[in-house]
């Protein structure tokens, strides 16, 4: 049988058996809940145990991933293992916001408790994507002895520069996105049919004392104490035990693959696909892979001490994406695989593009200041920061946005020309204000007219010595800044052009600065480096990847079908623009536990051009639960309004129980802006 193109695999080696839900004592007395599968036969023939680790609710958020993985691991002589984090889910406590050092203390006790089980070997691993993805590394920075291998998924060495708070010093509006996301996790209930009658006395100290994390996270706007905790980079050191780090360029978080193949010291590998924020057995865009084998390669080696040839292979996979026209979603991207022994690449050499008025040359051209006034509106092409990759969110043709940039372009490739790392604009730039951001997208012109983007990079400029300690510039005074663009695998065939373009507003990736900025770029001054990759004749040797599997999926039914939708709406009389996003999971019952689950979430992000203070967004999410008689109901909504001198952050939180009223709770607070 098949899901999607996915073979479901339902013969293991092992025969396995699952564990709904039992309970990880912590230290404290708090307890966990965990969903295992395992070996019928794993206390006679131990096992190690594979942990993801989460705040995303097993027993219905991340079920239906679950169902596809596990039960695979547990089929191939591993334990399963998922999570509920302290605060979340169906385990005790409360959860005072993401990766805090509680979190990682929780994470080494239920590692211990791992190792201790009659059915362990005592060895572990971690895996994870995103939160998972980070919480992998933050664990393993911590060293518990019976942590020996992990797989990160989409996740970050450096929660300022590389999350959803901050790129190049400018803060993303994924700030507000994903803490209206992260809130209204945090406030959903436990299930009484595993905690019984005391659902609704966890839920409620939830609903009172979790709290609202995106407050600190608006109160931090520097890379401070806050940030560092967390992020790996500040020690790669600490990280001993083999990392394979995976992810897509289609996601937010491709970046931070590249710097743990440079930086850590201990047995590590990349893999870079096209995909999206998902895991590449069953992401888009394609194509898939056999990331469940692979994994099982991975756990062998270092769980089990088999020598499985994984670690005599490349440091780096990674998918050279074919030239395509720009489109919201793909099912796949052509391309090929190529490897590099090392990060930094030894086949890897820079080229260098001079800006020239309206052109990118390769020789040098006088010095000619070029001013540039964007409206609020250039960014509306992007897409999101994070692409998913299994709707459409991806950026669309760049033609819209190149009226409000600054915009160079080579004349049409002789020949074909292929990139890999990261692209850096090197520019000499001047602004009339303190306050001002960079924006450089770079994009593939076909020749007959469509531009995709390949890669774009954001620079708050009083970042530019320093996330720590920013400074305002002076108006008027020229600086040279360097703008590291994110990492990109793609092949400009010949005939198309390269473009850069410049701009001084990215909405609404970024909140605008806090008034209309022109800057002055200076060509002749300022260059283009790009990373480039020459083909080679054991690219086409590389072995394949297996075909994708997968365990049996979880049984469901759709009561009421989801939608999503990503509109934007200019209102030309008085210049305001909205920007919808609305994802309808629409209704679904989970057979095994007979739960109905309805979920659904509206992001709205509203400007008027020629006024930056006038950015708002708002995100509301509404989250249902419904088995027999018993129901429970979550809503939220949180508006941000980025004024010249503040964020003002409000927020309400309604709980209901069947027809009841359980609490509603809400926050005003306006944050002074920090140099952004």
């Amino acid at each position: 049988m098949e899901l999607d193109g996915v073979t479901i695999v339902t013969d293991f080696p092992r025969k396995v058996r699952e564990i709904e839900n039992t309970w990880i004592p912590l230290p404290d007395g708090t307890k966990l809940a965990a969903r295992i599968w395992l070996p019928e036969d794993a206390e006679a023939d131990p096992v190690p145990a594979i942990l993801e680790y989460l705040p995303y609710r097993k027993r219905d958020g991340t079920r239906e991933r679950d169902e596809l993985t596990h039960p695979y691991f547990a089929g191939h002589g591993y334990a399963g293992v998922r999570v509920d984090m302290r605060g979340s889910g169906d385990s005790e406590g409360v959860c005072l916001g993401e990766y805090l050092l509680q979190e990682q203390d929780d994470c080494l006790a239920v590692i211990e408790w791992l190792a201790a089980q009659p059915w362990c070997s005592g060895a572990v691993g971690m895996i994870g994507i995103s939160w998972g993805g980070f919480n992998g590394l933050q664990v393993a920075a911590r060293r518990p002895p019976a942590l020996k291998a992990v797989i990160s998924l989409c996740s970050t060495d450096d929660r300022y520069a590389d999350d959803i708070h901050f790129m190049g010093g400018a803060v993303l509006t994924d700030k507000l996105g994903w803490g209206a996301t992260a809130f209204a996790i945090a406030n959903t209930p436990p299930d009484p049919a595993l905690v019984g009658e005391r659902w609704r006395e966890m839920w409620v100290e939830r609903l009172e004392n979790n709290g609202l994390w995106l407050m600190d996270w608006f109160r931090h706007q520097r890379r401070d104490d806050f940030y560092r905790h967390g992020s790996i980079c500040e020690d790669y050191a600490d990280v001993e035990i083999p990392v394979y780090a995976v992810g897509g360029w289609a996601d937010g978080y491709s970046n931070a693959i590249f710097r743990l193949l440079q930086n850590l010291s201990g047995p590590r590998k990349g893999l870079v696909g096209p995909w999206g924020h998902k895991y590449p057995h069953f992401a888009r865009p394609g194509p898939r892979i056999g990331f469940l084998q692979e994994c099982l390669r991975w756990w062998d080696q270092h769980l089990k001490g088999l020598d499985t040839g994984i670690m005599e292979e490349p440091m780096l996979r990674a998918w050279m994406q074919d030239p395509m026209p720009p489109a919201p979603w793909y099912k796949t991207r052509p391309g090929r695989w190529v490897a590099e022994p090392d990060w930094p690449a030894p086949g890897v050499d820079t080229q260098t593009w001079t800006l020239a008025p309206g052109a990118l040359v390769r020789e040098k051209v006088p010095e000619r200041p070029l001013a540039i006034r964007s409206p609020e509106t250039v960014g509306l092409a992007a897409g999101a920061w994070c692409g998913y990759g299994l709707e459409p969110d991806l950026p669309v043709d760049q033609r819209q946005e190149a009226g409000g940039s600054l915009v160079f372009e080579t004349e049409p490739l002789a020949e074909d020309l292929e990139v890999l790392g990261f692209p850096v604009l090197e520019a000499v730039v001047s602004s009339d204000r303190p306050v001002a951001t960079l924006a450089a997208v770079l994009s593939a012109v076909a020749p007959d007219g469509p531009v995709s983007r390949v890669s774009f990079g954001i620079l708050n400029l009083t970042h530019r010595d320093s996330h720590a300690e920013p400074a305002p510039l002076v108006p008027g005074q020229a600086v040279t800044v360097s703008l590291k663009l994110n990492a990109c695998g793609q092949r400009f065939a010949k005939g198309e052009r390269i473009r850069l373009a410049l701009s001084t507003a990215y909405w609404p990736i970024i909140w605008p600065a806090p008034e209309p900025v022109t800057l002055t770029v200076t060509s002749g001054a300022s260059r283009l480096h790009l990373p480039l990759r020459a083909p080679q004749a054991a690219d086409a040797a590389l072995p394949d990847f297996a075909a994708p599997e997968c365990a049996t999926p979880m049984a469901q039914t759709a009561l009421a079908p989801g939608c999503f939708a990503r509109e934007v709406t200019a209102d030309q009389a008085s210049g305001k623009t909205v920007y919808t996003r609305v994802g309808d999971d629409g209704s679904v019952h989970h057979t095994q536990t007979d739960l109905t689950v309805t979920v659904s979430n509206t992001d709205r992000f509203t400007i008027v051009d020629g006024d930056p203070a006038s950015a708002t967004g708002r995100c509301t999410w509404r989250k249902r639960y419904q088995r027999g008689d018993w129901t429970a109901e979550v809503t939220v909504a949180v508006e941000v309004s980025a004024q010249a001198d503040a964020f003002e952050v409000t927020t309400s939180l309604g709980a209901r129980d069947g027809q009841a009223e359980v609490l509603t709770r809400s926050w005003k607070e306006r944050i002074p802006r920090d140099l952004c």
